[in-house]
């Protein structure tokens, strides 16, 4: 074990003074026009032989919306908090007062993390409201509301590309993961804080760039941008390259910034062994983004390239399946990104209401990491319809096998919760219901696995069924549990425990009441992508329309009943839930500095056999930060 001293920061540090200039989110805007219409008109007047005709090319916009992504986070910001700074000039902060500070740049990990969080909520919202168009044109077995299938398909497009990659990849890891990670391990910052401020301001341009794609015209290609099919859609497609690349250019860095954080930002007596399992959760994702992002990014670079210059990378001159092997490299660790985190908020949250220690804590750590190691094996089960008998059989086989250490992790939670004393409120409930879904989700995945059913699934809505189960019924409900089980530390207020209760029912039996009939569709032939389908299908249709928009309403009751509790819940105690976690010794909601002094870690935080305290505060009040 080694001691370090922290030393005071040399660095120039940009003071923060209250201004009345333009407000920062008005200034990113008008900077971000700005520089995509100096950039555009460059390119389309000077360097385009067509001299302005028209105004707005494939080229043009794609480097007017870089100029235009660069405007957007140095106006908001980064330029006083993060360019100045780094180049020896000491910059003066914009800073507002209370909710005003959440629509800046930041560099406390705390409004990071609540960025992150409001961000990808704004983009659920936005992703639901596509997904409930989409419900209302099937609950006809014809096109009614949309003119023409493209439409349709481009809707298809912006619900699942915002829901995976602002609101799965994000919510967790950038958003709980960068307002509790340091919290969890006794750090008052993160590791990369000006990064981390950056990051967050990539979310929602991301997130309006592929919204606004249509105005480019619609695409046909789904959340995954096929080529060689994005090669004859319109230049909307486009948009969709460049949003998902800022969305996971966001991740990229929160990865890094969480990962360097668990590894150098540890209080003293926070070993490896001790490491809350929502920040094991949080370092097995960080990993698997760093590895497996660059290579996505990579590929949506090849496409955009592909398509501006143009080149032959994905079309019968070259190969038609490559664009589908490299997407589904990531497609398919991207889903263990999602979930990994929900399953480490099931293992730090079932302790504490059932007042016992964490079951077999190492075989779920164990199971984390292995998920982690497996989830790059597993890929090529999606494209069973495009291989040799031969060749599916070792993908097959990993799928199989990686359902074995996320077993560990689901028997964790479940022996944990044998024989305790199980607090039955909104969080436990939350978590329980996501527990139940997560295992639908997991059982229809082990039979997509074996070549024989996957042929005849394939395409269809039990696929689609499985994905919402894993992902919805996963991850969205661990997440909601998180926002009522930390919520009195983030607001200082407690929710109404009622109408928790009520939500949570609400949005559980309509969760099932609409995906499990996903599955009787897709096994009656129901093939997804599709607006127009058989007669037969259209009862079963409008009955899941209806259910879905009741799911869609309990949702937004959450949100409006979270909201509230924020604003104006009973006041709560420090530490309502009586946990032994390190973010329940601080102030509630946290100070700007956390931790006035570091504290120690003298044993594990999931020891709820005895009355011991897990952490101490030093009565010294020295200030140093331990890695082991």
């Amino acid at each position: 074990m080694s001691t370090l001293e922290l030393r005071p920061d040399i660095s120039p540090v940009p003071q923060v003074v209250k201004s009345k200039r333009m407000p920062p989110v008005i200034r990113g805007i008008l900077w971000s026009a700005i520089g995509f219409l100096v950039i555009n008109t460059l390119i389309s007047y000077v360097l385009d032989p067509r001299y302005g005709h028209p105004f707005i090319t494939q080229v043009s916009v794609t480097f007017g919306w870089f100029a235009a992504m660069v405007g957007w986070v140095l106006g908001v910001g980064a330029w006083e908090g993060a360019v100045l700074p780094a180049f020896g000039h000491h910059g003066t902060l914009y800073t507002a007062p209370g909710w005003k500070r959440f629509f800046e740049y930041s560099t406390e990990h705390k409004v990071i993390g609540l960025q992150y969080i409001g961000s990808s909520a704004g983009g659920f919202f936005i992703a639901g409201l596509a997904a409930m168009l989409m419900r209302l044109e099937l609950m006809n077995n014809s096109m009614w509301l949309f003119n023409y299938p493209q439409q349709y398909l481009t809707t298809v497009g912006i619900h699942g590309t915002i829901m995976m990659f602002s609101v799965g990849t994000v919510a967790l890891v950038g958003g709980l993961g960068n307002y509790l990670v340091p919290l969890m391990i006794g750090s008052n910052t993160s590791a990369f804080p000006r990064m981390s401020g950056i990051s967050v301001l990539l979310v929602p341009f991301g997130i309006v760039t592929v919204a606004l794609s249509p105005l480019l015209g619609y695409w046909s290609t789904g959340w995954r941008g096929y080529e060689p099919l994005a090669s004859q859609d319109p230049s909307g497609i486009l948009f969709y390259y460049l949003g998902v690349f800022a969305l996971t250019l966001s991740s990229l860095l929160v990865s890094i910034n969480l990962t360097a954080t668990v590894i150098f930002k540890r209080a003293p007596g926070m070993t490896w062994g001790r490491l809350p399992m929502f920040a094991w959760g949080i370092t097995t994702v960080s990993l698997l983004n760093i590895i497996w992002l660059p290579e996505i990014q990579l590929t949506f670079v090849m496409s955009l390239v592909n398509r501006l210059v143009p080149l032959p990378l994905f079309t019968a001159t070259g190969s038609p399946l490559t664009y589908m092997e490299l997407f589904w490299l990531f497609g398919h660790p991207e889903v263990y990104i999602v979930v990994v985190p929900a399953l480490a908020l099931w293992q730090e949250i079932i302790p504490v209401m059932t007042r016992k220690p964490l079951f077999a804590r190492q075989w779920g750590v164990i199971g984390l990491i292995f998920v982690m190691m497996l989830s790059g094996f597993v890929w090529a089960h999606h494209m069973f319809t495009n291989m040799r008998n031969v060749e599916m059989m070792p993908f097959s086989f990993f799928t199989e096998m990686i359902s074995i250490p996320t077993g560990f992790a689901y028997l964790v939670a479940l022996g944990t919760l044998w024989r305790g004393r199980l607090k039955f409120n909104t969080v436990s409930l939350l978590v329980l219901m996501s527990m139940f879904n997560f295992l639908i989700g997991g059982m229809t995945g082990v039979f997509l696995a074996d070549p024989i059913i996957n042929l005849q699934a394939h395409d269809t809505f039990f696929v689609v069924g499985h994905f919402h189960y894993t992902i919805i019924g996963g991850m969205v409900f661990s997440w909601l549990a998180a926002m009522y089980y930390w919520l009195p530390k983030m607001s200082g207020r407690m929710y109404n425990e009622r109408l928790g209760k009520i939500g949570a029912i609400w949005i559980f039996l309509a969760f099932n009441l609409t995906f499990s009939q996903f599955f009787l569709l897709g096994l009656h032939g129901m093939n997804r992508w599709v607006s127009v389908y058989p007669s037969y299908l259209q009862p079963m249709n409008f009955e899941t329309s209806i259910f879905a928009f009741l799911l869609g309403l309990g949702f937004l009751f959450h949100l409006v009943h979270i909201w509230w509790a924020w604003r104006a819940g009973q006041k709560a105690e420090g530490n309502p839930w009586e946990s032994k976690s390190v973010e329940w010794i601080t102030a509630s909601p946290p100070a700007e500095e956390s931790f006035p002094v570091i504290p120690r870690i003298v044993s594990s935080t999931y020891t709820y056999d005895n009355d011991e305290p897990a952490v101490i505060i030093p009565s010294d009040g020295k200030r140093v930060a331990t890695t082991s």
